[in-house]
Parts: structure tokens; sequence; C-alpha cells
């Protein structure tokens, strides 16, 4: 089994970036929650406790037992978990006298300490916690401080015990990629040999024989993990793999022929589906959102069902489910509020007795398309934006029809099109077009004209979980803006969405 780095999720935000970061350094590693923590394997060679919103006084607060892992293997504490440390060893964990959240300097670094080597007198380091660490046990030493933090990191004696009270994972600790390398590589001892290439000679060779002669389907969606996953899958049992790509009404401009197109020359046995009609009808009169997604998700699930039981003797289901998924369904908070449910070929039918094949729900998004340029993949697929399941059917604002379908594909085609012309499509993590349930005075020639509004969304993010507008070029926006009012029939007016993900999310739906 791969050596890995276990990762205790008490409910910090910044969870799943730790983990990033300690892929980038080529290390494996899995995050499990607190209240599920797994018994040590000699596969594990290190574990990190990481923050959590809340406060190690509070009478609930999320606990472990930190004797499972302290001093049979290096473990880190990043702010709530080195408090939980400190605290159950002995120590005291007090409210700051003033909130510590946001940039602070090292003034006294320990650099003989294995953790902070390398790191400088004066590095900027990410705080955000509101209590701290007042009083260390005994058994414990300060290897760093700050001018208000006295224990801004620490060691226990003789054992490769640390804690720490800021945060390295984000990019606002400027060597905090180091402090995780000292830890990961040289305290853990991590060979750093978990990459892209290793990663697709094992899974297909564990794919083999998992699915031996067995027959697997498929649904395609175009985008980067269905196509990883199926291209993985079909390395490992080639024509039994069938794949099926349905045309739901709502995708892009040419997007069902043109990927239909993509998936022949990679060599994949893919069977398109036109249900256009069918997805109408059933989203006929449907305003809310959820409704509309599950009235797609529902279909959708009728369709490949259907398709699925003309294939004879198929034992599973192959998915493009990947780590983020997974690890939100086992999240320490449990079942979280809606914000929006999600339309994935996941919630299958209980009459559709599969087997579930997932070959990369271990992976973030920026390692599927690592292991997707291993494996070869155009970049015309690795390079695609992210397009939700519903597809445009979330970017209609109110109820869908054939006619507004149409209208926001050509907004779309121009926008998308035009990012690509002008070199930004690489530039930008995902773009679309908004259609607005809103009509608009304007004039065109001498007439008067009371026709759409539509709105162009464009956001720069690392995997989603935050995003930034992004500041297209107004020389840009205009050309857009101009090409779309002239060319598409009943929209007369362009706007642009400038919010950022928090507090909006990045579609509107």
């Amino acid at each position: 089994m791969a050596e890995q780095i276990l990762i205790l999720d008490f409910g910090s935000q910044y969870t799943q970036l730790i983990a990033r970061r300690v892929r980038e350094l080529n290390v494996y590693c899995e995050i499990h929650p607190f209240n599920n923590p797994p018994e040590l394997t000699d596969d594990i060679k290190g574990v990190i406790f990481s923050g959590s919103p809340c406060s190690v006084r509070q009478e609930d607060a999320p606990d472990v037992d930190i004797d499972m892992y302290c001093g049979k293997v290096p473990v880190l504490g990043v702010c709530y978990g080195a408090q939980l440390m400190a605290q159950k060893s002995g120590g005291n964990v007090l409210p700051s006298e003033i909130r510590e959240y946001g940039r602070a300097k090292l003034s006294k670094v320990d650099q003989h300490n294995e953790l902070m080597k390398e790191i400088s007198i004066d590095s900027q380091v990410w705080m955000s916690h509101g209590d701290t660490i007042s009083e260390l046990p005994d058994a414990y030493d300060v290897i760093a401080s700050t001018s208000s933090v006295r224990v801004a990191a620490f060691k226990k004696k003789d054992e490769q015990t640390y804690g720490i009270q800021f945060h390295p994972e984000v990019t606002h600790s400027l060597e905090g990629k180091r402090v995780l390398r000292n830890f990961v590589v040289h305290i853990c001892g991590c060979a750093q040999d978990w990459t892209p290439d290793i990663f697709v000679e094992a899974t297909i060779a564990s794919l083999k024989e998992q699915l031996g002669d067995d027959k697997v389907v498929m649904g395609l969606s175009g985008g980067v993990d269905s196509s990883v996953a199926a291209t993985l899958i079909h390395h490992a049992i080639g024509k039994n793999l069938h794949c099926i790509f349905v045309d739901n009404g709502l995708l892009r401009k040419h997007e069902f022929e043109d990927v239909l197109h993509s998936y022949k020359d990679m060599g994949l046995n893919v069977k398109g589906v036109d249900a256009k009609d069918k997805f109408y009808d059933a989203l006929k009169g449907l305003t809310d959102p959820e409704d509309k997604r599950k009235a797609i998700g529902r279909v959708f699930i009728e369709v490949f069902d259907d398709e699925a039981h003309k294939i004879q003797n198929v034992k599973w289901l192959g998915q493009g489910t990947i780590y983020p998924d997974v690890i939100e369904s086992v999240s320490v908070k449990g079942p979280s509020a809606t914000i929006k449910s999600h339309h994935n070929v996941g919630g299958l039918p209980d009459f559709m007795k599969l087997k579930v094949v997932e070959p990369l729900n271990t992976l973030f998004k920026d390692e599927v398309r690592l292991v997707g340029k291993t494996l070869e993949i155009d970049q015309n697929i690795l390079g695609r934006h992210p397009f939700p399941g519903p597809g445009l059917g979330i970017r209609i604002l109110g109820d869908i029809t054939p006619q507004k379908v149409h209208i926001l594909q050509q907004v779309d085609h121009i926008f998308i099109n035009g990012l690509k012309k002008a070199g930004l499509y690489d530039e930008v993590w995902q773009a679309g077009a908004i259609l607005l349930p809103i009509q608009s005075v304007g004039v065109m020639g001498d007439e008067r004209t009371y026709e759409q509004v539509v709105s162009l969304r464009a956001v720069t993010s690392v995997d989603g979980m935050t995003a930034d507008w992004c500041h297209l070029p107004y020389d840009f926006l205009a050309d857009v803006s101009n090409e779309i009012i002239n060319t598409v029939k009943g929209v007369n007016r362009v706007v642009y969405d400038i919010s950022s993900k928090p507090p909006a999310t990045i579609e509107w739906e």
C-alpha cells in the first residue's frame, strides 16, 4: 500500500487546502472526519490535525483521543488541532485579548528545529483564531512566536509532535509550503513518489483485477472528470466499457456533435442519445431551481436506464466522482444545508442493481487534469471549463423553453468563442452566460425595443470552492456585448457579473 499522510478534519474551511498542499509534494494523503478516526496502519507516515470553526473550550467541542497517534507517528496540529493537543496534554487555552485574524510576522523562530528549518525571521503567516494557547505543558517547547502570540508553534520534547497556531496551507503564509514540506518530507520521511504516471499505472492494473471480463456502463458529459475516468476504464477493459452521452437539450451550441466526435477519436465506445424533447416536457412550467434540477436528474436517470438495459449483462456503473465529492459526503458537519443539489449519474434507482466503479475518487480536479495529460487525452477536453450537470437549465432563470435555450446557446457561443479568440479562455476557470427573467427598454435603429437581458459570468479559481470575478479587459467586454446585441435576436442588454464566491455562488441557481 502507498505511504500516506492522514488528515483529521475538525471542520475547518481550509482542510481540503491542506490536502492539496500535501499532494503538491507528491505525497498521497486522505481526509477523515475526527468523529470517525481510522486506526493507525503501517502506510500512515504522519498525521495532521486540521483547524476548526469551534473553540476547544466549548462543551461540545470536536474531540479525539490524541494518544491514538501522538508518540506513534509524527503529528502536526494546525490552529484548533494545536490548541486541542495543548489542552489535552495539560496546557491552557484562553480567549485571545484581540482576535487574531489576518497577516502576522514571526518574531522568533527556532531554526534548529526540524519543522522551522529555513523559515525566516519576520516570515509572514496567516492567523485565524479567537483563542490562543496561553500556557504550554512542561513537556512542550515554544519554537516560534509573533509579537502578539507567544506560542505560534511548539514541539513536544522527545516526541515528533508539533503544533502551529497559523495556517501554513494558505498562500498568505508565505513560507507555509516549506513548513509542510519540513513536516511531510523531513520529519515523516515520505518519499514523494506519488505521481500521475504512478497513479495511472496502478489504477489501470487495479481496474483490470477489479472488473475482469465484466461490462461497465457509464454516462459521459463531455467534461474532464467523466472523460478521464472513462479513458482509465477503457485502458483496463477496452470494448467492455459502454458509454452513453445524453443530449438533454441544455448543452452548449453544437456541443452534442462536437463531444461525440471527440470521444470517437479517443476510441471510446459511445452511444449518443437525443432526448431533448423528454427534458423540455419535464421542465415545462417549472421555475424553482431545485424543481428544475430534480426534473433534469429524474429524466436523465430514466433515459440512462432505458439505454443501459439495452446492453446485455452489465454489472458495473462507471462514475467520474472526484475526491471533493467523497469528502463532502462524509463531512464532519453531517448533512449540510442544501445550497443546491448536485446533478450527477449518482442517485440511480434501486432497481438498477449495479456495482459502482469510481477510478478518480481519490483525486482533486487539478490532479484529474494531470492524469488526463499522462493518458494523452486531447487538451480541448482537459482544458474545458467546468459545466454544470443541469447545463443551461440553471443558467435560464425562471421557466425553460426551447426558444430561451436557443437564445442562450447563441449568447454563450459568442462569449466562449470570444474568450478563445482573445487568448483569455485558459486564464478563466469557468465562464458562461445567464438569461435573466428581465426585459429592458432599448433602441435599435429608430425603433424602441423591449427585450431580454443577459449576464456574462467569468471567474478565476483553483477548485471552485472559492472564486474571484475575472477582470476581463473592457475592450473585450465591449466587443462581446456589441456582437451579442447585434446578432442575437431577443437580447438588447448585456451586463457583467462582478461578484466573488463567497458571498455569491458561481452559478446563479
